[in-house]
């Protein structure tokens, strides 16, 4: 029996707790936030298992804990990461913040000397498009192309960063080298899953493309573009309010290589409530790290879920918890 730590305790962190305290051979769930209110609050949510501490980034890690998830912003995950691996401790991080994802790449040699796995950017996109498209090259005898697009937030704080998304630079991945480009630029219709439907996306600041290249290094082309905030608010659907499982979400991922002499296109997505997804993504990802599954992750450093998990049994163990992905004909 195991205990885990979750840092942060909004939208996401909440679901990616619930989904620790289901996880089989996890005795506690210790949660931090900066707000104490709000752990404690989570803490009784999650009944005998859960339990709220007074610790911060500063401290050291709490003895005993053998993985440690983080739903909180940039700049404090890679504070976290820093004293996980003191203790050489896994760590899976939910936030997409490029900066963030950065700042933790740049540890991936203090992890590899730790022996120790970091998952960087464990939501939908980032993260389930990571596993989706791994799973579609590994269909493939040669993979060339992958691009993804993502639509709706989990909470504020992921509706601010990605309306930040759209301002500054966007770098994709063309035959070797990555390219500056504009973001919000490339107005493309890209067709998610129902409810929510053809929404136009555009280049956005996000490591995303890094993370792939990363995961499948002989990639030609790689392109990563989020819907417009306004498109999703006169699209969303229900009235369920965007801080208990998140507003709706999709992600689109399509693959393009070879089979044969032919050429294949395989597009995968994904639509459900955003936090609830991302959560269960960032609790699963945690639970494989800490060897609380049958499937865990071996490989040491840090990297995207693509590089580090096997996509089949992670894409079953998501749909058993109620996130599942399907093959669908869309349009880039």
């Amino acid at each position: 029996m195991k205990t885990l730590l979750i840092v942060g305790a909004g939208a996401v962190g909440r679901r990616a707790a619930r989904t620790l305290v289901e996880t089989e051979g996890v005795e506690r769930v210790l949660v931090a936030d900066k707000h104490a209110g709000r752990a404690a609050q989570l803490a009784e949510a999650l009944g005998p298992e859960g339990e709220a501490i007074g610790w911060s980034p500063a401290d050291p890690l709490p003895d005993g804990v053998a993985g440690v998830a983080v739903a909180a912003d940039g700049s404090v995950e890679r504070a976290v990461v820093e004293r996980a691996l003191e203790r050489r401790v896994p760590v899976a991080c939910a936030s997409d913040d490029p900066d963030g994802v950065r700042g933790l790449l740049d540890l991936d040699d203090a992890a590899r000397e730790a022996g120790t796995a970091v998952a960087a950017a464990c939501g939908i996109a980032p993260g389930l498009s990571d596993v989706l498209a791994r799973h579609a090259a590994d269909a493939l005898e040669v993979v060339t192309e992958v691009h993804v697009a993502r639509a709706g937030w989990a909470g504020p704080e992921c509706a601010g960063r990605l309306r930040r998304a759209h301002r500054g630079v966007a770098l994709e991945w063309r035959d070797g080298t990555w390219v500056r480009e504009r973001a919000g630029s490339g107005r493309q219709l890209v067709w998610f899953p129902q409810p929510v439907g053809g929404l136009d996306c555009r280049r956005a600041a996000s490591a995303q493309a890094q993370l792939l290249v990363d995961a499948l290094p002989r990639l030609a082309r790689v392109s990563m573009r989020v819907a417009s905030g306004q498109a999703e608010g006169r699209r969303r659907p229900g009235r369920r309010p965007v801080d208990t499982e998140g507003d709706w979400g999709a992600t689109w991922v399509e693959v393009r290589g070879r089979r044969g002499r032919a050429e294949e296109v395989l597009v995968y997505g994904v639509v459900d409530r955003m936090a609830f997804a991302a959560g269960t993504v960032l609790g699963v990802a945690t639970a494989w790290l800490a060897g609380l599954e049958e499937s865990s992750v071996t490989q040491a450093g840090v990297h995207g879920l693509g590089a580090l998990v096997e996509p089949v049994p992670f894409l079953a163990e998501l749909a058993r918890r109620g996130v599942k992905a399907a093959a669908f004909e869309g349009a880039r």
